[in-house]
């Protein structure tokens, strides 16, 4: 088991296992509540590494088709019990491997999945997302700017997100929260809206 590479399952269950849950808000930000409710046209989402999941309701109530993924089986069970009837929203795999067929999303959320990759797989999310977004489709959440002594998180610079980021998508929109928020997130997370640019993807 691996308690140092955050991109393996086991170093994420074994913190669900042991309840230590730094990143958990314990409900849906209300930048995306917020958000949902300037939008005019619900349309198919998807949540990458969902975590607990809140944010399912959130989709799922204001008229989204709304599926979620994990690839850690302990997030899965948890996120399945938190909502309930919603559960079977959430589904187990891997992001970058989890098979979608024809499927293209109208928006994918970000809220903790890419801070919690290494930065040797930013390439492949930038590159997978855009794959699984529609042309045009938007990338938007919260996004981590900043310094970490002891990733993970693994924050972005700005520099790095336009070099990666900027391949595959057009930054629209771009807010820092200051509202109270996780204390490991506190004060470096970024509400932002990116558009996809190509849809190609790999």
């Amino acid at each position: 088991m691996s308690d140092t590479d955050s991109s393996q399952p086991d170093f994420w269950d074994q913190r669900w296992e042991a309840d230590r849950l730094p990143w958990d808000l314990g409900h849906t930000p209300g930048h995306l509540e917020a958000f949902l409710q300037q939008l005019q046209n619900p349309g198919r989402v998807l949540i990458p590494g969902c975590g607990s999941g809140y944010e399912v309701k959130c989709f799922h109530d204001a008229g989204h088709d709304v599926i979620a993924i994990d690839f850690c089986e302990s997030a899965v069970a948890h996120a399945r019990k938190v909502l309930g009837p919603l559960g079977d929203k959430v589904r187990q795999g891997d992001f970058f491997k989890h098979e979608c067929g024809e499927t293209r999303y109208d928006f994918i959320y970000e809220r903790g999945f890419l801070c919690s990759l290494p930065p040797s797989l930013w390439q492949d999310y930038a590159a997978r997302m855009s794959h699984l977004l529609a042309p045009g489709g938007k990338l938007f959440g919260l996004f981590l700017y900043g310094d970490e002594p002891e990733p993970p998180p693994y924050p972005l610079q700005e520099k790095t997100a336009r070099d990666i980021l900027g391949k595959h998508f057009r930054l629209t929109n771009t807010t820092a929260v200051e509202v109270p928020s996780v204390p490991v997130y506190q004060g470096m997370e970024y509400w932002q809206q990116w558009e996809n640019i190509n849809g190609a993807g790999i």
